[in-house]
């Protein structure tokens, strides 16, 4: 999705247990926090972050929460050791939801069971076409059998959704900016988890501080919308004839 790789939380929270069971949060620097966006707690299966020691499970609801990219909200749940210091910082920061950001939510959640299969089947469909394209050197979805963490995906999900990156084949930059530039159905753009399709590149170099990005091709994120996969497709080729014709 949008790292290379899963979280393994069943772990993660064995290590926290060893470090820290119940002492208040204040007490300890051992920390967990788990961002929850990409796949939103629908389509995971038992696992709930808190029960496996994680203190703080973080989701944005801009995204597939609310479904439309058109407010900005997101959500906390805490451990029973980190609630006190959450609630106080909550307190002092005065941060509130307003009532039109709420109803909005409100709004997406009564069609998020509709939508959200619909960015993972369509988001899977065009994974499997884009591993079989010359110009791309591999697929990051951990829906498919050749992700590193398939296995975690299975065990702890029953889904995915519209989010995804593949790594092309070394190539000019110009040559991306020429594929993404003149995109039919793809806007460029960073929030993703809304209706519309997305598509942008990044660098993950100079981000990454804990590994290191060895590719030599070029990252390019997709979110997939609501659109006809097929539409998205014929606008992805359109697009690798543009990469092949500056490459």
């Amino acid at each position: 999705m949008r790292g290379e790789r899963l979280a393994d939380t069943p772990r993660w929270g064995a290590q926290q247990a060893k470090i820290s069971s119940s002492e208040p949060i204040f007490l300890t620097e051992h920390v967990v926090i788990r961002l929850n966006a990409q796949f939103t707690r629908l389509v995971q299966r038992s696992l709930k972050a808190v029960a496996h020691g994680v203190d703080l499970s973080v989701m944005a609801a801009t995204k597939y929460i609310t479904g439309h990219s058109d407010t900005l909200l997101g959500t906390i749940a805490a451990s029973n050791r980190a609630w006190d210091r959450l609630k106080d910082f909550h307190f002092q920061m005065g941060q509130y939801a307003g009532p039109d950001d709420v109803a909005l939510v409100l709004r997406g959640l009564r069609t998020l069971g509709v939508r959200l299969p619909r960015h993972q089947e369509s988001a899977l469909k065009i994974a499997k076409w884009l591993e079989n394209r010359e110009e791309v050197a591999r697929v990051i979805h951990p829906g498919l059998p050749s992700h590193r963490d398939h296995a975690i995906w299975l065990r702890d999900f029953s889904g995915a959704s519209g989010l995804f990156s593949f790594v092309t084949k070394p190539a000019p930059m110009e040559a991306v900016h020429d594929m993404l530039n003149d995109l039919t159905y793809f806007s460029l753009g960073y929030s993703w988890g809304g209706f519309e399709s997305l598509a942008m590149t990044m660098d993950p170099k100079t981000v990454r501080t804990a590994t290191d990005w060895d590719d030599q091709g070029h990252l390019v994120r997709l979110h997939i919308g609501l659109e006809d996969p097929r539409d998205l497709i014929a606008d992805l080729e359109e697009g690798f004839n543009r990469f092949r014709a500056k490459h």
